[in-house]
């Protein structure tokens, strides 16, 4: 059981019985500390960290039900296993409702003291371990504050994990990612994972913004600032106030704009266009961009200055053509979405329309397989969509990558292998594991699938 490293601690307020539990415990590996009475439990209890607690329940000063009932008042949830002579089932109830863990009655064998133990500590541990994979799912999934971003694959699940984590912070983050892969998706996500969900999240697109009032739209401005300001109007970080502004395209910001970002980022606070006074903001700053900012910035573009603060974590998103494997999770989402926006009943895809699907190199990404499949569905003759339901230039685009970029060799041996493995893997994906199914997608044998199986370890 690799007790090398379990403290017990036993209270008892017979000395022989304190002598024989501790020997036989420290036969069993434990580390053993000894009280009399429950008061002396609690001392030592507070100063030292046990992985359990066995306890009498009738002693002088304190008993074991008074130190049980002290113990979780004080918050302290290490197991306990009570102990007594006058063993009831009215007493192991009451011991139980007032947090025991377990209960055994004297005289007992030492072999049923180290069963009890086992059977506790065995059961703190799956306690332990559940509450830490719920820690992970909570990061993850920012109690599934990410739900928007669809799909399964290993790159997407490493930055959603990624996103949890650093949603409790206030720290800038930088999106970065291709046009159409959910930048703004996650960045609602990291608000709704953080302390700021119940504050506004307030997005903003860099590039819509006319440069004129792009200082105004921002920060606000006072009554009187310029012709026809006959109020004082809040700009946006002021609307976002206590939540987060997301800044999409923030490599549209113009150079002028870029200073008077950089020093609310610095300082927290901003001046309103004709004000004499700077107001103090409290915004988390999620910023996102289609470009390459580091070439932005060895090219006179971007402020280095201003990267750097934006730049404090970064999250990329790969695009869809990097993880295939999340397009027949994608694809069933959109179309359940579109069915029920619009009455239709298309239950799925053709095969041979999911291999279209999976051959093409998405330069739009999410958002254009979400337009394509809605397309699809609406088009739809029967309950499945078929591949002239599709655009029809779908299947006649170039596919322009190279293949040693794509498999990482010119070997044709190795690449052959390579496709197979992953077309395999992604036909299995796409019909949830149907062997069957992904044969005919492959347009192979089911035996000859099953031996690629076999042999490429899948």
């Amino acid at each position: 059981m690799g007790k090398s490293t379990q403290r017990i601690l036993v209270i008892d307020d017979e000395e022989n019985m304190r002598h024989m539990l501790s020997v036989l415990l420290q036969r069993e590996n434990f580390q053993v500390s000894l009280a009399s009475n429950g008061r002396q439990g609690l001392d030592i209890i507070r100063r030292k960290q046990f992985a359990i607690v066995l306890c009498d329940v009738k002693m002088p000063e304190m008993n074991g039900l008074e130190f049980l009932t002290t113990l979780r008042g004080q918050g302290i949830h290490v197991p306990v296993v009570m102990m007594s002579a006058f063993g009831t089932v009215e007493l192991a109830v009451e011991a139980m409702k007032q947090g025991a863990d377990d209960f055994i009655t004297k005289p007992f064998l030492g072999e049923e003291v180290i069963l009890i133990l086992e059977k506790v500590l065995q059961r703190q541990s799956l306690k332990e371990e559940n509450e830490s994979l719920r820690q992970q799912l909570r990061e993850a999934t920012g109690d599934n504050a990410f739900a928007a971003l669809k799909g399964k694959s290993e790159s997407l699940r490493t930055i959603i994990l990624q996103a949890g984590k650093i949603a409790r912070y206030k720290t800038t983050v930088l999106v970065t990612g291709e046009s159409g892969t959910g930048k703004e998706l996650l960045a609602r996500g990291i608000h709704q994972a953080s302390s700021r969900a119940g504050k506004a999240f307030v997005a903003v697109n860099c590039g819509s913004i006319p440069e004129s009032l792009m200082e105004s739209e921002l920060f606000g401005y006072v009554k009187g600032a310029f012709t026809g300001a006959d109020r004082d109007k809040k700009g946006i970080f002021e609307e976002a106030e206590g939540g987060t502004l997301f800044l999409d395209e923030i490599g549209e910001l113009p150079a002028a704009m870029q200073v008077k970002l950089l020093r609310v980022l610095q300082e927290n606070e901003l001046r309103p266009v004709g004000a004499g006074k700077v107001k103090k903001i409290d915004v988390r700053i999620i910023a996102a961009t289609a470009r390459d900012l580091k070439d932005e910035v060895v090219n006179g573009k971007f402020r280095q200055d201003l990267f750097f603060r934006l730049n404090v974590l970064n999250l990329h998103l790969p695009p869809l053509r990097e993880r295939l494997e999340d397009i027949p999770t994608l694809v069933n989402f959109f179309i359940g979405e579109v069915n029920s926006e619009t009455g239709t009943k298309v239950r799925g895809l053709a095969s041979e329309t999911l291999r279209l699907l999976m051959q093409y190199d998405w330069p739009g990404n999410v958002r254009e397989l979400e337009n394509i499949i809605e397309r699809g569905v609406l088009m739809a003759e029967s309950d499945c969509v078929k591949i002239e339901d599709l655009p029809p230039n779908l299947s006649s685009q170039p596919h322009n990558r190279r293949l040693d970029d794509l498999l990482g060799t010119l070997s044709i041996k190795k690449g052959r292998r390579l496709l197979e493995k992953r077309l395999i893997g992604r036909a299995l994906e796409a019909t949830n594991g149907n062997k069957s199914k992904a044969a005919d997608i492959l347009e192979i044998s089911y035996p000859s699938l099953l031996a690629k199986i076999k042999e490429y370890g899948i």
